[in-house]
């Protein structure tokens, strides 16, 4: 099998592949919290352009790992480990993507510094998917999947927290009905993100756990 992927040459095509996906979804992560952090109003066209741009790179991504799929006879692992892995990727810079379009419409007084605590650990989190993605390459082991794999899951249970701790100062605080509801979504949306992080983490430990 092995001499076959070197034959075909395609068995790293893949890995770089999925590691280009996992480092544009560090990359609007890191947009966000940037984004969060800026003084400026939050309707400026050219900072929503930033990750409309790094959605679309990372849907072309997408792309190309779906047509080499087609094309490609051998392929390293699995190829519905592959696209699913691929798929769980490509949604954390589309559901961030979201989240800023949401925030730029918000016609109150945002709550930045809630947001950038939540930022935080989405970026935290898709750091720890890139490590796990590039652990693919040579033959993961086990053991350091699994412990990257932990700390992604604690990551989400934080995000979880950090969610319920915001919704209970939005219920207890000043907001109106309308402003309460449009934050709950926001704060919720935040949390998601961080989920589609440790979803695509799962898919990598499961890979590994196949493997192994």
């Amino acid at each position: 099998m092995f001499s076959l992927k070197k034959l075909f040459g395609k068995d790293e095509k893949f890995y770089d592949l999925l590691e280009a996906s996992a480092e544009q979804a560090l990359t609007s992560t890191q947009l966000l919290s940037s984004y969060l952090q800026r003084s400026q109003s939050f309707t400026s066209v050219n900072d929503l352009d930033e990750f409309i741009q790094s959605r679309r790179k990372d849907k072309r991504i997408t792309q190309q790992i779906t047509e080499e799929l087609c094309k490609t006879f051998v392929t390293p692992l699995e190829r519905e480990d592959i696209e699913a892995l691929s798929l769980a990727l490509y949604r954390i810079p589309k559901i961030v993507e979201k989240l800023v379009e949401r925030l730029a419409i918000y016609p109150g007084n945002l709550p930045r510094e809630s947001f950038q605590k939540q930022a935080a650990l989405l970026s935290q989190a898709a750091e720890v998917v890139v490590y796990m993605v590039k652990q693919l390459r040579n033959g993961a082991k086990l053991q350091g999947v699994q412990e990257a794999n932990e700390r992604l899951q604690f990551a989400e249970g934080e995000a979880d927290k950090m969610m319920l701790g915001l919704l209970k100062d939005l219920y207890n605080g000043p907001c109106d009905a309308k402003e309460t509801m449009i934050l709950q979504e926001l704060f919720e949306m935040a949390e998601k993100a961080v989920d589609r992080c440790r979803d695509a983490g799962n898919v990598v430990f499961q890979i590994v756990l196949k493997y192994s």
